[in-house]
């Protein structure tokens, strides 16, 4: 994207943003990558680095761990092992050698599944593959703590075993020799030392002469002198020319490494570049918490559709101060171009205008951005802006000068992929005459079908706005009682500077207001006038189009919650119908089950029993229930004849009588739908239903 004049990352405080991102980029790679953060034209660009964005913001809201562990800077390195003849160290190695195994990690966490599932941050290593050789290959030479193996080369191996030997040799004429000098008292408080690499003896210095060998030095007080025994020379001089062919044998294992290596170069380079890559996407995602950024729709065209977008910086500076932010909501397409927004000084004109403007170098930069998920970004190949006082001492141009000339290259270079932002058009000249040359711009730069926001003062711009196509008006809301402004645009009318308004509520003196009334165009101050109470009267509208919609909201909810308990009611309704049936069958079929018993019972008898005639009757009985219906007919006569029934509800210690078999008793007991009652000596449960309250009555005299 091209940017006009050069300022304008400072003006639209891009810079600030860049400066917090680079505080979450760990490696070089990703610092470097933040410093020349690029504004992407191509909607393939842009899309990708959101959606890599979105995704690693997934894991850190999911808490998800992603290999991102080493974030070492070895390019030099990296570049030393692909010149010829050149050698590493032990620990430049193993640098490398966890440069890999992180390598290996990232590769490792990319199974299919998350390949599909992370698709966007996949794409970071497709053109990758991990080789395992590499660390075989160091771990072949070096150990874990960066010592090359003895079993590197036959040589360093039989080198290393008879170092080891003659050290040990050393170390016990060492001994003796300290034993003996010991016993003589020649030895100072530090007994042996290393000085030029060779073990020596600390004795007092008065007494080195008398203890033969080489005299290496003195201690700074000159009271010791550090001696090497004549016994140990040739042992000292054998294992510093083992030490020696050590060495070289060591350098020849790691320059032979360094070779077998060398072929790798490119790759350890592109692992690197992963991996900050990686780093620079997580920087992203971690900034996007700060503000609360999101993923927004992307149009390869003019448009800006833009729903409860915040200044991220505005954003995290009120968050810190627990202050709410007003969102800025607006559209700007083929049918509306251009916005001209109108209202009092601080009310946030040019708050508004910032936000647009930052947010969409933002989004074509690959970052997430504070707006609603539906929010519609379009691609421009310029931006474009003007804001502030532009005078130039150097060019010794006026403010309006320097205005003119920015306006000029507005138009010269404006096209229909063209953003711009102009704060307080037409300003720093004569009001009728530059409300005139403002006027004139806007035509030119709606003609050319460019995109972009206006701020200003005159009451020409606003008519203009009102009547010419794809221009809109705007203003910023103002509350007149409290004398404050709210920072909420509102598109679609113009907006009164509130110049009377705000003198008579701070208390001017109204002789002096009446007499700037008077100085004003007619004209000029009963449009002011109407603007006013047009602005107060849609702000009116707008509370109470709010206030409908939360009580169209509510009682949607609670025609949701009724459907809903209806439908538990039904449902209530069918299990209690599904559990009468239920114990309709069961009790049918412990009929039939007792039938059958009392009939197998009979026929037994059937064939053990003379007396025919009295079976046939026991089979009457049970079959057609002649002697129960005439018991039962019995029973009822008398228990009516003793009490008489009442519409009293079931409680304890009233008299009841069972529907079905008449009997009487009294309850003791109510567990919720069932009663306990005790019929003669025995107590019994039954359904409160299948009882009613009976009193006993009066005996006549």
């Amino acid at each position: 994207m091209k940017l006009f004049p050069e300022s304008a990352e400072v003006q639209l405080e891009f810079n600030k943003i860049k400066d917090l991102l680079a505080v979450y980029c760990r490696t070089a790679h990703a610092l470097y990558r933040t410093q020349n953060l690029r504004i992407h034209t191509r909607k393939e660009y842009i899309e990708k680095e959101l959606k890599q964005s979105h995704e690693f913001r997934q894991l850190v809201l999911n808490g998800i761990y992603f290999p991102l562990d080493f974030v070492q800077n070895i390019s030099k390195e990296l570049k030393l092992l692909s010149v010829p003849g050149a050698v590493l160290s032990a620990d430049q190695f193993l640098d490398i050698k966890k440069l890999v195994q992180n390598a290996e990690g990232i590769f490792r966490w990319f199974d299919n599944d998350r390949r599909l599932a992370y698709e966007g941050l996949a794409k970071v290593i497709e053109e990758s593959y991990y080789e395992k050789v590499i660390i075989e290959l160091i771990n072949e030479v070096l150990d874990e703590y960066g010592q090359v193996k003895d079993s590197a080369s036959d040589e360093l191996k039989v080198i290393r075993q008879s170092l080891f030997k003659k050290r040990n040799e050393l170390r016990r004429q060492f001994e003796k020799i300290i034993a003996r000098l010991n016993k003589q008292g020649y030895l100072a408080d530090i007994e042996e030392s290393f000085m030029n690499g060779r073990r020596v003896v600390a004795v007092f210095a008065e007494q080195k002469r008398t203890v033969k060998g080489i005299l290496h030095g003195e201690s700074d007080s000159r009271r010791t002198a550090f001696v090497e025994p004549e016994e140990t020379i040739e042992l000292n001089n054998i294992v510093s020319e083992l030490e020696n062919d050590e060495k070289k044998e060591v350098y020849k294992i790691l320059r032979q490494l360094t070779a077998r290596l060398s072929i790798y170069a490119a790759l350890l380079s592109g692992y690197q570049s992963i991996i900050g890559e990686y780093d620079f996407i997580a920087a992203k995602a971690k900034l996007a918490g700060d503000y609360n950024g999101e993923y927004p729709l992307v149009e390869d065209k003019a448009i800006i559709n833009l729903k409860e977008a915040y200044h991220p910086l505005l954003y995290i500076h009120n968050k810190r101060l627990q202050k709410p932010v007003v969102p800025v909501t607006l559209v700007l397409d083929d049918q509306n171009r251009i916005l001209v927004i109108s209202g009092p000084n601080a009310g946030g004109k040019t708050i508004t205008l910032k936000t647009v403007g930052l947010l969409q170098m933002m989004v074509q930069s690959g970052l997430l951005v504070p707006v609603h998920p539906s929010s519609v970004f379009g691609i421009f190949k310029k931006l474009m802006i003007h804001i502030g006082d532009t005078q130039s001492i150097e060019f010794e141009l006026s403010t309006y000068s320097s205005h003119l000339l920015h306006m000029k290259h507005f138009i010269e270079n404006a096209n229909g992929k063209t953003l711009f932002f102009i704060d307080e058009l037409g300003s720093g000249s004569d009001p009728e005459l530059g409300g005139v040359f403002a006027e004139v711009i806007l035509q030119e730069l709606g003609r050319k079908h460019a995109i972009g926001i206006v701020t200003t003062h005159y009451l020409n711009l606003k008519v203009m706005a009102g009547k010419t196509a794809g221009i809109i008006n705007g203003a910023m809301a103002f509350s007149e009682k409290k004398l404050q402004p709210e920072y909420k645009l509102m598109v679609g009318k113009p907006g009164s500077s509130y110049t009377f308004s705000i003198a008579e509520r701070i208390g001017l003196d109204k002789k002096l207001i009446q007499k700037a009334r008077q100085l004003v165009n007619e004209e000029h101050f009963r449009l002011d006038k109407l603007l006013t109470k047009t602005e107060q009267d849609l702000q009116q509208i707008q509370q109470k189009e709010k206030e409908l919609n939360k009580l169209t909201f509510e009682n949607e909810q609670l025609k949701k919650e009724m459907l809903r308990l209806m439908q538990k009611e039904k449902h209530q309704q069918q299990i209690a119908l599904l559990k009468e049936q239920n114990r309709v069958s069961e009790e049918r079929i412990s009929y039939l089950r007792d039938m059958e018993r009392k009939l197998k019972q009979i026929t037994i008898e059937w064939r053990k029993e003379e007396n025919k005639a009295k079976i046939i009757k026991q089979v009457e009985a049970l079959l057609f229930k002649k002697g129960e219906k005439k018991n039962t007919g019995k029973l009822k006569k008398k228990i009516d004849s003793k009490y008489k029934e009442t519409n009293e509800d079931v409680k304890v210690g009233t008299i009841v009588k069972m529907k079905k078999n008449h009997q009487v008793g009294k309850v003791l007991e109510l567990r919720g739908k069932k009663a306990v009652v005790k019929i003669g000596l025995l107590p019994m449960q039954m359904d409160i239903s299948d009882l009613v309250v009976v009193t006993e009555n009066k005996k006549e005299e």
